[in-house]
């Protein structure tokens, strides 16, 4: 086989585990892979080792997933040791994951801690957020086990917001669903219900079946709190049936087991003791240590019960020892505390004092303990709730900065030009090579300013600069400033245009008309612009570090500044570049003017307006300061 090959299968092996169509026929490609890659032992250069890793990883994830955590942990541990032999930080990030998960599976919490920790911190360095959302995840579910709130609600949190920036809904409805759970180990059961109704929300418009079998069964333990058991006994069920069609071994335990519980509370023995011994076969064959003991403990307790047909003191001795043994291993202090408890009745039931009263002992004293831990869990909740309300206060405030700092920007930038900002872009300077530059000035505004008020002066330019910037942008043109009674706009930028001369024209009849609104400054005296067009290149950008402006410079600006200078008052002056882009199917005429024919050009003037016509009167050969000799033309309408 060459390697191409092997990695080809090790390829389809990976996809085929992926798909989880068979995974029995994966181990089996997965074992033939090995059995090959094993023969080159010895020779096995850095790529087929890589491979073999792969192929290592795959079998463990395979055996994992059939909930064959101890046969998949080996298979797992080699694959790290060949990741370490090559230094490969992917593949070694990979499978301290999934050691990780083992033990999580195995109820080895602290082993799953080291393993997840390790794996978390190379999958930051690679920058794999998607594998740190998981892993941030998995870390909360121990410390949820293991019953230290505030760290679960931590990283299911971080988690949580890692996954909203992905836009992965899946695993935002899954750990809406954890944070909904830590609620209701606190007994936060409003809040509980919550976050489990919005996960189960989601998880139904996905069609997500597994979520919704998992989320169900969260909200009927939600209702099993509340005394609801009627509900609870619902959802329990429903849950039951979405894990049977689903095949999905570990969720029909679960989900067993919690309706045998349901049973206990609605004092149906029998069928209590039926789902539970029925649940305890199962996680037993799944090897889920936790949930074994956790089973035990409950059908100790139900042969217990005198008002119980079945009674039998032998039988319910010997499952309390059993989960007594096993949560003494697991370090489950609650668990422990209650089994004792439900000893002690037991013997009490008896008449058999002395080890009634030895296993009392052990219950109290167990549970001052599990009472402490849970002041100084509860202690550091509020603790971790300050610190986080103090966090999202930091963070609504830098919100509330950087979206007013954001508003700023689009009041004063072209909208284009402030993303790019908002984005982060420091530097923003372009060359475009066809612009159409328009500068417009009030005739006569130096003597009229001489003979108004300061506030008749200041409110009149501002309603004939406002009348402008509405006129600007129904064009779609961009004002870049305004410099006493000076404005100037530009057409082609910072988004190009081809259609800038037409628009900017339209424009310049535009802005005649609407001056003729505005019959006096103060005086009543007549306000005539007299307005001045270029084509051409130019560079633009941002400029300032403090007061952002968004500017233009070239010489076709200059130009079209010497075309308004050079002009008259009420008449649109252009440039000969500026007539060839309006008009560029024509001959331009050099004398006596010329009217554009109907089916060459119209323009359109003004919304609601019909279409006018326009001609180029051409004015000659003129003498342009800082330019010299250039031919410049009067737009009429024809």
């Amino acid at each position: 086989m060459t390697y191409d090959e092997l990695q080809t299968n090790v390829e389809e092996l990976e996809a085929l585990i992926q798909t989880g169509n068979d995974y029995a026929l994966a181990e089996t490609q997965a074992r033939e892979l090995l059995a090959y890659i094993r023969t080159l032992s010895g020779v096995e250069m850095n790529g087929e080792i890589e491979l073999h890793a792969r192929t290592l990883l795959a079998l463990s994830q395979s055996l994992l997933r059939r909930s064959m955590a101890t046969e998949a942990l080996p298979y797992a541990e080699e694959a790290l040791a060949l990741a370490e032999q090559i230094e490969s930080k992917e593949l070694q990030a990979k499978a301290l994951g999934n050691i990780g998960i083992i033990y999580h599976y195995l109820a080895n919490y602290s082993k799953a801690l080291a393993y997840y920790i390790r794996s978390l911190a190379h999958h930051k360095h690679l920058g794999n957020i998607s594998s740190v959302a998981q892993i941030t995840g998995n870390i909360g579910g121990v410390y949820h086990i293991l019953s230290d709130y505030a760290k679960a609600l931590e990283y299911y949190n971080q988690s949580l917001v890692l996954y909203e920036e992905l836009g992965n809904n899946n695993a935002i409805a899954k750990y809406m669903s954890n944070i909904g759970g830590v609620f209701w180990n606190l007994g936060n059961y409003p809040k509980a219900i919550e976050y489990h109704s919005r996960a189960l929300g989601i998880h139904e418009e996905l069609d997500d079946k597994l979520g919704i079998a998992v989320t169900t069964g969260s909200v009927a333990l939600v209702y099993l709190k509340t005394y609801d058991y009627d509900k609870a006994l619902e959802y329990t069920v429903r849950s039951l049936a979405i894990y049977e069609e689903l095949g999905e071994k570990s969720g029909i335990a679960v989900a067993t087991g919690n309706i045998g519980i349901v049973y206990q509370a609605l004092n149906d023995y029998t069928k209590a003791l039926e789902y539970s011994i029925i649940a305890l076969n199962l996680f037993e064959e799944l090897g889920m240590t936790g949930n074994v003991a956790g089973c035990m403990g409950v059908i100790g307790k139900l042969f217990g019960t005198l008002s119980y047909n079945n009674y039998s003191f032998d039988k319910a001795e010997m499952y309390l020892f059993q989960a007594i043994a096993m949560n003494v291993q697991l370090e489950n202090k609650w668990s422990l505390k209650e089994n004792y408890k439900d000893l002690a009745e037991l013997y009490e039931k008896q008449g058999r004092w002395r080890e009634s009263h030895f296993h009392f002992k052990k219950y109290h004293d167990l549970e001052k303990e599990v009472q402490t831990e849970e002041a100084k869990k509860q202690a550091e909740l509020l603790d971790y709730e300050r610190k986080q309300s103090e966090r999202e206060k930091h963070i609504a405030v830098e919100r509330a900065k950087h979206e007013a700092t954001e508003q700023l920007l689009h009041n004063v930038l072209p909208p284009s030009i402030a993303r790019r900002m908002v984005a982060g872009e420091n530097l923003i300077a372009e060359k475009l090579p066809n612009v159409s530059v328009l500068f417009a000035d009030i005739v006569g505004f130096t003597k009229l300013s001489q003979r108004i008020s300061a506030e008749e002066l200041v409110e009149g330019l501002d309603r004939i600069f406002s009348t402008f910037d509405t006129l600007a942008e129904s064009y779609g043109l961009e004002k870049i400033k305004t410099i006493g009674d000076a404005y100037m706009v530009v057409a082609g930028a910072p988004e190009p245009r081809a259609d800038h001369a037409e628009v900017m024209a339209a424009f310049a009849f535009e802005m005649v008309e609407a001056i003729q609104e505005f019959s006096s400054i103060g005086t009543g005296e007549q306000i005539q612009l007299r307005i001045g067009i270029h084509s051409g290149e130019v560079v633009a950008g941002v400029i300032g570090k403090k007061k952002f402006a968004y500017d233009l410079w070239g010489d076709a600006v200059n130009t079209a500044s010497r075309m308004e200078s050079h002009g008259e008052a009420g008449r649109i002056h252009v440039s000969e570049e500026f007539v060839r882009m309006l008009f560029p199917s024509q001959t331009l005429p050099d004398r006596d003017g010329f009217s554009v024919p109907d089916e060459s050009f119209t323009l359109s003037i003004g919304e609601g307006r019909g279409e006018d016509k326009v001609r180029a009167i051409p004015r000659g050969d003129l003498d342009i300061k800082g330019k010299g000799r250039m031919k410049t033309y009067f737009l009429e309408r024809a």
